[in-house]
C-alpha cells in the first residue's frame, strides 16, 4: 500500500487533538480499560511529539498534561500512572510505576527549553528534585542503578524486572535535562556516574573488571554482544531484543561510535527482516521456554502476551517513532523506512474494515491490528518519525 506521508502525519496529528482535553492528552478516545485517561508516560510521549510537530495547539494540551501529573504527585515524590477526568488518581497496580518520575521530569524540561517557559519548570523544582530523591531510594544499595520489580515500567504484563536498562536510560536523561533546566551540578554529576555504570554493565565487553556484582560475572558470557542487554537481575541475564532502550541509547549518545554504529546497523537488520515495524521484545517467548510460565501469569485483566502479541513480540508504532528519532543522526533512510512502517501500522483496518486506525499495537506475524485503537501514543510515533525526518523539526532530542 503506497501512502501519502503528508496525509498520513495529518490523520495523526488529528487523533492527538481528538484526545486533547482540559487536563492533557488521554491514552485514546475510547471509553474502555481506563485508556481515556491521562497518563504520565503516554502523556509526555504525546507531548513530545506535540513539540517536535511544533503545533502550538497540542503544545498547550501538552502543558496541561504536565500540569495534571505534578499536581498529583505523591506526597513521598512518584507520579501518578494515570488520573482521570473526575480526578481519580491511580499510582499503578500491584506494584508502582518506575519509569513514570523519570518521564514527567523529561517532558517538564524538554517542554521548558522548547517553549523558552523556564519559570514554569521552575515552579517545579522541588517536586523535581522528590521525584529524583525517590529514585534514589530505589537504587536500595546505593550503586546507582533502579531495581525495578517486575510490571513496574510500561511492559506491565512482560518478564523484565531488575536492573532494568530502559529504566536506567530514563533516568540518566531525566538528569540531564534537569541539570540544564535547574542549572544543577548535583544532577550533572550523577547523571555522569549511571552512564559510567550503564556503559561498563550493559554492553559486552572483552574485559570484565569491576562489574555491578560478582553475579553478574558468572552470568556475563550470556551478554547480548550486538545491542544493549535488556536487563539483569541477581540470577538472570535478559537477552531479548529491545527496542525502546536500543533507540534511547542512541539518544543518549552511549558507547563509542563502534558501539553506536553496531547499533544502528541491528536495527536496520531486523527491520529489513520484517518488511514490518520492529517488535519492542524479540524474538518472543515460547510456550516451552522457562520464562514463558512467569509470562502467563503477569497479567491484571485476560492474558494478552502470547507469542506475537502484545508486549510478547507484538508491534508498537510509538516505540518505532522513537527509534526513527533516534536512528535519523545516523542513518537517514533508515529513519525515513521506519516512518512508512509507522504510517502503514497506523494504517491497518480494524475488524469493522474501517481503516486508519492507529491501533495500541500489531500482531508481530500476521501483522493484524491488535489492543485498542485510536491510540494516542500511535498517532504521536508517527508525528515524531515524520518530524524527525523533515528539515522543519523543532526539537532535537538527542543529548550527545
Amino acid at each position: 500500500m503506497d501512502l501519502d506521508k503528508n496525509i498520513a502525519y495529518k490523520k495523526a496529528l488529528a487523533v492527538m487533538r481528538n484526545a486533547s482535553s482540559a487536563n492533557g492528552f488521554l491514552a485514546s478516545t475510547i471509553q474502555t480499560d481506563n485508556y481515556a485517561r491521562v497518563w504520565t508516560r503516554d502523556g509526555v510521549i504525546c507531548g513530545i511529539a506535540a513539540l517536535a510537530s511544533g503545533e502550538s495547539d497540542l503544545i498547550e494540551t501538552f502543558k496541561q498534561t504536565l500540569i495534571t501529573i505534578f499536581s498529583n504527585q505523591h506526597e513521598d515524590g512518584f507520579m501518578p500512572s494515570n488520573v482521570a477526568t473526575n480526578g481519580n488518581v491511580s499510582y499503578g497496580g500491584i506494584v508502582g510505576r518506575v519509569d513514570n518520575p523519570s518521564w514527567a521530569i523529561i517532558g517538564l524540561c524538554l517542554y521548558a527549553q522548547q517553549t523558552q517557559n523556564m519559570d514554569f519548570a521552575r515552579q517545579y523544582k522541588t517536586q523535581v528534585e522528590k521525584a529524583f530523591s525517590v529514585m534514589s531510594a530505589w537504587e536500595f544499595n546505593g550503586k546507582h542503578l533502579i531495581y525495578s520489580p517486575i510490571s513496574a515500567n510500561w511492559a506491565d504484563e512482560y518478564i523484565q524486572q531488575g536492573y532494568v536498562l530502559f529504566d536506567q536510560l530514563l533516568r540518566l536523561y531525566a538528569l540531564r535535562l534537569a541539570a540544564k533546566v535547574f542549572n544543577c551540578e548535583r544532577y550533572l554529576q550523577k547523571s555522569k556516574t549511571i552512564q559510567h555504570v550503564v556503559e561498563q554493565n550493559y554492553w559486552h565487553h572483552s574485559n570484565t573488571n569491576n562489574l555491578y556484582s560478582v553475579s553478574l560475572e558468572r552470568m556475563y558470557h550470556q551478554m547480548p554482544k550486538n545491542q544493549w542487554c535488556m536487563g539483569f537481575t541477581p540470577s538472570q541475564v535478559f537477552t531479548q531484543f529491545d527496542l525502546q532502550s536500543q533507540s534511547l541509547a542512541l539518544i543518549l549518545g552511549l558507547g563509542n561510535e563502534e558501539i553506536k554504529e553496531t547499533v544502528v546497523n541491528n536495527i536496520e537488520k531486523k527491520l529489513n527482516e520484517k518488511e514490518q515495524i520492529l517488535a519492542s521484545f524479540s524474538p518472543p517467548i515460547q510456550s516451552k521456554d522457562d520464562d514463558y510460565t512467569i509470562l502467563k501469569n503477569n497479567y491484571a485483566y485476560e492474558f494478552r502476551n502470547k507469542p506475537y502479541e502484545f508486549h510478547n513480540g507484538g508491534l508498537w508504532p510509538v516505540w518505532n517513532g522513537i527509534a526513527a528519532a533516534a536512528v535519523q543522526p545516523y542513518n537517514a533512510q533508515l529513519a525515513l523506512k521506519l516512518e512508512e512502517s509507522i504510517h502503514q501500522a497506523n494504517a491497518i483496518s480494524s475488524i469493522n474494515g474501517e481503516s486508519w486506525q492507529f491501533n495500541e499495537c500489531l500482531h508481530g506475524l500476521t501483522f493484524q491490528a491488535i489492543g485498542i485503537p485510536f491510540c494516542t501514543w500511535s498517532a504521536a510515533g508517527a508525528v515524531l518519525a515524520h518530524s524527525y525526518n523533515q528539515t522543519n523539526k523543532t526539537i532535537n532530542l538527542h543529548e550527545n
